[in-house]
């Protein structure tokens, strides 16, 4: 198996945002999918450096445009390996082997027939660089630009574009998948409807410089796409180089959907042109808008990757990416929005179950993984759910649809979750004859984490191999393993020896936390009514004043300096955290996933400097001769914030 995953090579007129930190994410993450499959993977990337654009904005900074190129280009070098991000080659359309392969494709085309020499009229827009039909224009201007085109008639080279509409319509229609998702497809198609007409793909020097020459004649540079397009094959040392017999017959595109027309249109008849067969897959994804508003630097609203790097951390903005957008529609971004999936979804959800999984490993097996017994009906509900979700998630990865892989990967984690509550752990451990049934929970909680290390790796490969080191693996074996082998449950060595790791997802506190003084009645303490007779007795209006709702606890941890106190994080149904004194009755991992009572309209206070919204309800009750706190819990399934009546 092989695979040859390119993203655009991004225009150096601006530096690295989220739309190309997205697109590169992905390709990312397919390569490194596709090696856990088995495959043969060459992953490129690049930057594209010739135009209009390009000769404006080193003007507009006093330097030469080659030297405006060069840093433009190192920015985007240097942003990849902070997201993770590992290309196999970054290529540059300055450089000289690209420059001969396109002045080599251009005179074989030349040579050909399929480009002539006319004069033309039209109507040219300077950002997209290209000529627009009256059909692309709205209200008179480009509908990506917001700016009128400009009237332009000169003499120019035109590609035969024409002569190949009908044979890439047969194309489409013949392999579905070569456009995906479908609606772009349906999108070319219905551009293809109407007759194509042929391409200009040069411009004069006399208006622009920056480009290359063409080979037959020296008065003018080539047109950017037709430059651009063809590093799809300088990568590979196109004509006579090994890797593109290899991977050129594979090649899949990622690109977003404001150059669908370039390289669904353009790309293909140039290849039939050159007697190429055509690119395997072109796969297109949508905008990233900013708090619902589409990114733009006119209005000051694009987001840099190092900025959210810093402040979200690296896994957690590539989970969030892939997870938030459906590939192929629109998505928003916002602070709220990645905060909130770091804190749910990472730090409560698979956080917890890693650390409190290796919390109990640690504490009742010395850290290593014990020797599985008999398996019973949980058990093996548990490794079924994980098998299923292997098939689910690898026909959604090669799908591109990274979203519903992450989904079926959060339906095991959401499983084991519920595993431990049911299973009890620390119960188990409190009796001697229930040991072997203690190891057989724990080494299926191990082999489970040990899959879920494996599939969440092309996502976040960092947190993924602190997962394995916490394991006692190797990154590289669980990382680079293949899915079809490695993913076979019962893999797992007993006895392997465990590693500490600090904490995978530390939570993030919400700004909008205020500073609130503490007081009595916040704290949690309700004063006692007088002794006197009918002194304790209140009202059905007061009783109604009174919240009282089912929350699910999602995260537990002890509070620092206090040997009373823990920390909850619970939904009734919004994320809140309570401070309750229940450590000398539970440990925090036997909390995870109970339904409890709580008051959820009290005053907020702060209790050892954190912040505490609300109060768990727990009845005093004598339990094997002593007295102790028992927590009102919710029998049945009942929906986080059920209000109790």
């Amino acid at each position: 198996m092989k695979a040859y995953i390119t993203t655009p090579i991004y225009y150096v007129n601006a530096q690295p945002h989220l739309g190309h930190a997205y697109t590169t994410i992905v390709a990312d993450t397919y390569s490194r999918f596709r090696r856990l499959t088995g495959a043969r993977v060459r992953f490129q990337t690049g930057t594209d450096e010739h135009g209009d654009k390009i000769a404006e904005a080193a003007t507009k900074e006093d330097v030469a445009p080659k030297d405006y190129a060069d840093r433009i280009s190192r920015l985007f070098r240097d942003t990849w390996p902070l997201l993770e991000i590992h290309p196999d080659n970054f290529i540059r359309t300055t450089d000289p082997q690209h420059i001969a392969t396109v002045q080599a494709i251009l005179q074989k085309v030349y040579d050909s027939g399929d480009i002539y020499f006319d004069e033309y009229s039209g109507l040219y827009c300077r950002g997209c660089e290209r000529f627009l039909t009256e059909k692309e224009l709205v209200d008179g201007l480009c509908p990506d630009h917001q700016t009128p085109p400009q009237e332009i008639a000169e003499q120019n080279y035109f590609f035969r574009m024409s002569r190949y509409q009908q044979r890439l319509i047969g194309h489409i229609q013949d392999n579905p998948d070569f456009i995906t998702p479908e609606r772009y497809r349906n999108e070319v198609l219905s551009f293809l409807s109407e007759p194509l007409e042929d391409l200009c793909i040069s411009r004069p020097k006399s208006r622009l410089t920056w480009g290359i020459e063409l080979p037959f004649d020296a008065n003018f540079v080539t047109y950017v796409w037709f430059d651009a397009l063809i590093n799809y094959l300088t990568g590979l040392n196109y004509p006579d180089g090994p890797d593109f017999k290899t991977f050129w017959p594979v090649a899949e595109h990622v690109i977003a959907k404001d150059i669908l027309k370039p390289h669904a249109i353009y790309w293909p008849t140039m290849l039939m042109s050159m007697g190429i067969p055509l690119y395997k897959k072109l796969h297109v994804h949508g905008y990233w808008n900013v708090d619902d508003t589409k990114m733009s630097k006119s209005i000051g609203n694009v987001v840099r990757p190092a900025q959210l790097i810093e402040e979200y951390g690296v896994d957690t903005l590539r989970y969030f990416t892939l997870r938030e957008m459906s590939f192929g529609l629109d998505a928003s971004f916002s602070s709220e929005a990645i905060v909130a999936r770091k804190n749910s979804d990472l730090a409560n959800d698979i956080g917890n179950l890693y650390s409190r999984s290796m919390a109990m490993l640690q504490k009742y097996t010395g850290g290593r993984v014990p020797a599985p017994g008999p398996i019973s009906p949980t058990d093996s509900l548990l490794q079924k759910t994980t098998e299923q979700m292997l098939e689910l998630y690898t026909e959604a990865m090669e799908h591109f649809q990274f979203h519903r892989a992450l989904q079926a990967v959060w339906e095991v984690i959401s499983c084991a979750n519920k595993y431990i509550v049911t299973n009890e752990p620390w119960a188990l451990a409190k009796e001697a004859e229930s040991a072997e049934r203690l190891h057989t929970v724990l080494y299926t909680l191990s082999e489970c984490l040990r899959i879920l290390t494996m599939v969440l790796g092309p996502i976040m490969p960092g947190a993924a191999a602190k997962m394995a080191f916490g394991l006692g693996l190797e990154a590289d074996s669980v990382l680079l393993g293949n899915l079809q082998q490695s993913g076979r449950w019962g893999l797992l060595p007993p006895d392997t020896a465990l590693r500490p790791i600090e904490s995978l997802f530390p939570r993030m506190e919400k700004d909008q936390v205020k500073e609130i003084s503490q007081s009595a009645k916040a704290s949690g303490k309700i004063d006692k009514p007088p002794a006197e007779a009918g002194q304790g007795l209140i009202t059905f209006d007061q009783l109604q004043m009174v919240d009282l709702r089912v929350a699910e606890i999602v995260a537990a941890e002890r509070v620092k300096k206090s040997e009373k106190l823990i920390k909850l994080t619970v939904r009734v149904p919004e994320e809140r955290t309570i401070v309750a004194g229940i450590a000398e009755f539970y440990s925090p991992e036997e909390l995870i996933g109970l339904l409890v009572l709580v008051v959820a309209n009290m005053k907020p206070a702060k209790l050892m400097g954190i912040p505490s919204q609300g109060m768990v309800l727990a009845a005093k009750a004598l339990v094997e001769g002593k007295e102790r706190l028992v927590l009102s819990t919710v029998s049945g399934m009942v929906p986080a914030g059920s209000k109790v009546a």
